[in-house]
């Protein structure tokens, strides 16, 4: 049986946990990281090295031919300067090809904190079913940590409905013996079928969604308020984030 935990914010994430038995994390950050880590990789990235912060990523991308790299980051919501906003319209046009160097106040440092699990998945409402899918197919994880980012320390309400499409995706492709929910996991579940048709609403009242509206980003909200829209499956692994490689991952 595969028992499922959810975090509701990084900070609940305990390092030295993740290398107890065997665990399978999966890392949500709806508005906006995971969803412009999956857009990226969609759009051709070569691959997606998340970064602490914005002096990490600087020094990282100095290995790199200037043309073969993009350097892409935020700091409490504002553009770190020198950096392009890490959305996936502000990016859709610049990665093909290329080495993404993320930095974001929540999402990379989950990714981060999280890397000590056997397996470190990233997950979004855009691929929720195929991660599911994938987590699944592996067969050998004893428990499934679903890490959300958070909002520097805060709960943030698309990240826990996330969490809550996830492990409804988990449930459908598998029975209720295989699978055991702890009470968070539980309780997200529920928020998520309580609102599953209005994905876009409860993006739109979260905090970091109302701070979208007020700087008229609201396409972002749309897009990455869109349901299993993507089969892709990002692993992070080695420091770096590709797409799964399902013989790889086995």
């Amino acid at each position: 049986m595969i028992k499922v935990h959810v975090l509701f914010t990084k900070e609940e994430l305990i390092k030295e946990q993740l290398q107890e038995g065997n665990k399978t994390a999966v890392v949500i950050d709806v508005l906006l990281a995971t969803t412009t880590i999956t857009t990226a990789l969609m759009d051709g990235a070569k691959a997606v090295l998340p970064v602490l912060n914005g002096e990490e990523g600087k020094k990282l991308a100095a290995a790199f031919q200037k043309e073969d790299v993009v350097l892409a980051g935020e700091m409490h919501a504002e553009p770190i300067e020198g950096f392009v906003y890490p959305s996936p319209s502000h990016l859709r046009t610049k990665v093909n090809g290329k080495t993404l160097i993320l930095s974001t106040t929540n999402g990379t440092v989950a990714l981060r904190n999280a890397a000590g699990a056997k397996r470190v998945y990233i997950a979004c409402l855009l691929n929720n079913k195929a991660v599911a899918q994938a987590v699944l197919h592996n067969g050998n994880t004893q428990t499934i940590l679903i890490v959300c980012a958070g909002n520097s320390g805060e709960v943030s309400l698309e990240d826990l409905y996330g969490a809550g499409h996830f492990i409804d995706c988990l449930t459908e492709e598998t029975t209720a013996d295989d699978i055991e929910l702890t009470d968070s996991s539980q309780a997200v579940r529920q928020l998520y079928r309580g609102h599953s048709e209005e994905a876009h609403m409860i993006l739109s009242i979260s905090k970091v969604g109302r701070l979208f509206a007020r700087y008229d980003v609201l396409e972002e909200l749309e897009y990455a308020s869109r349901k299993n829209s993507t089969p892709l499956v990002p692993i992070f692994r080695e420091s770096q984030i590709k797409v799964s490689n399902e013989r790889e991952d086995l």
